[in-house]
């Protein structure tokens, strides 16, 4: 399985901005965005869930390539907590409802910006991991915890 490329990252960000879509990168292709040296296979997007946004989502995507069914399609219009995609130029998760993150509107008062790329905080990153509570998430978190130690350290210079 090929890995999450920065390329995506860009080819996501870009789409989404022209569809004016909310949405923040999460787990481990968000903590990658903050400069987590890990690799992941697929891209995790928490996505605001309104309307107006969930269907401008279904056009972004079959505009990056995804072949959406219609019943991914009307998933995705509703915001189903978790939809998975891998019918597209890479894997993608959309998050409508991630475990540890109460309500989109307070990830995003938290998020970061890199280069254009809106991100989830790397504690609400952590959280999420931590709530899913997956024996590979439940590994990655010492990992992740001590990155957090370092990042906050580099924003502090």
């Amino acid at each position: 399985m090929p890995a999450f490329e920065y390329r995506q990252a860009q080819e996501i960000r870009d789409v989404f901005a022209k569809h004016r879509i909310r949405y923040l990168f999460l787990g481990k292709s968000g903590a990658i965005l903050l400069g987590f040296p890990d690799t992941t296979q697929d891209a995790d997007i928490y996505v605001e869930k309104t309307a107006t946004n969930c269907r401008a989502l279904v056009s972004a995507l079959r505009g990056l390539g995804f072949d959406l069914s219609d019943a991914q399609a009307a998933e995705i219009e509703r915001g189903k907590d978790f939809v998975q995609l891998k019918n597209g130029p890479f894997d993608l998760d959309l998050v409508f409802a991630p475990d540890g993150i109460e309500q989109f509107a307070d990830a995003w008062r938290r998020h970061i910006e890199v280069e254009g790329f809106p991100v989830c905080h790397i504690d609400d990153i952590i959280a999420s991991k931590a709530a899913t509570n997956r024996q590979k998430d439940r590994e990655s978190l010492p990992r992740l915890r001590s990155f957090r130690q370092y990042w906050l350290r580099q924003r502090k210079k």
